[in-house]
């Protein structure tokens, strides 16, 4: 086993805190990063981790480590992205994390394409709603939809997603149409919510006449899924704030109708996040570019027939 395969299970059982989940994520056996581990060891001389049944602790001899190795492998893919013809021996895997409902409208689709002029390439495609983390969960790149918190992470923006306050027909008979922000709160209007764990309140930024303001709406239903709230909405039991694009079909067909339209919500940024590190590996470059002309391109294209008609 290479010395250099053996500071890549290192670093990564560092991030994850964790034999086990470094070695999923290696796509190795546990026995595998253990034995890892052990030959790095013996090879410095040094114990890189406090080992009990129940907890794996990096020793200061592993947290200075860590920080050589990182910037070994850093140079390490710096180095191949220089020499490497990435239009033709592109291969490796690719750990890509998207929204769920961006991931199987815009992403999911154009990963054939992709992989057809590389087919040395694995996509590893994980959709979720929730915030993820690109270190602790080994993920390349992450598209997402709004303004991450972490100032560490490099960013390029693919465009504005114009969203929409909507409701079915059925739910407007019963509750009647809001006219604004302020109808949905006094009014008692049922608010689909998309929350995560922690969250202790919510709240709906919309544009109104005096610049962006903040309703706290309330309702009975929330999930962490936003194509649930969707469904939940097409089913008569709310009001969602939903991407055009998610819902474009069902305002189309009216099974979904805009709703509040004097206070409309605001765009919300559409871009895709990435490590530095990440960024020099050449599949990470080509996969994020490939898929932001393709995505941008659509924007493109709906804006222009949305003019034309």
């Amino acid at each position: 086993m290479s010395y250099l395969d053996n500071i890549r299970t290192f670093v990564r059982v560092y991030e994850l805190g964790s034999m086990s989940a470094a070695g999923r994520d290696l796509r190795i056996s546990p026995a595998v990063t253990s034995s890892r581990i052990s030959q790095l060891e013996e090879h410095l001389g040094v114990r890189l981790f406090q080992r009990t049944t129940r907890s794996l602790t990096p020793t200061e001899q592993g947290q200075s480590f860590y920080r050589g190795a990182t910037d070994i492998l850093q140079a390490v893919e710096s180095a191949e992205a220089q020499i490497v013809n990435i239009t033709e021996n592109l291969k490796g895997s690719l750990y890509v994390a998207a929204p769920l409902g961006v991931g199987r409208r815009l992403i999911a689709p154009l990963v054939p394409d992709f992989l057809k002029d590389y087919p040395d390439v694995n996509v590893r495609l994980r959709l979720t709603d929730r915030k993820v983390d690109l270190t602790t969960e080994g993920l390349d790149l992450a598209f997402f939809l709004g303004k991450p918190e972490d100032s560490n992470l490099r960013i390029r923006k693919i465009a504005d997603v114009e969203r929409v306050l909507c409701a079915s027909p059925d739910y407007i008979a019963r509750k009647g149409m809001p006219v604004c922000g302020d109808d949905l709160v006094s009014d008692g209007h049922e608010c689909l919510s998309l929350r995560f764990p922690g969250a202790t309140e919510f709240q709906w930024v919309l544009t109104t006449p005096a610049g962006p303001k903040r309703f706290r709406v309330t309702g009975r239903y929330e999930s962490d899924d936003g194509d649930v709230l969707t469904d939940w909405a097409l089913a008569g039991h709310g009001i969602a704030m939903k991407p055009v694009l998610e819902i474009a079909d069902h305002l189309q067909t009216r099974r979904l109708v805009p709703v509040a339209r004097q206070t409309p919500p605001e765009p919300i940024q559409m871009a895709c996040l990435f490590t530095h590190r990440r960024r020099q590996d050449p599949k990470t470059r080509l996969f994020m570019e490939f898929m932001i002309d393709r995505i941008a391109g659509t924007f493109k294209s709906t804006a222009q027939r949305q003019q034309a008609g």
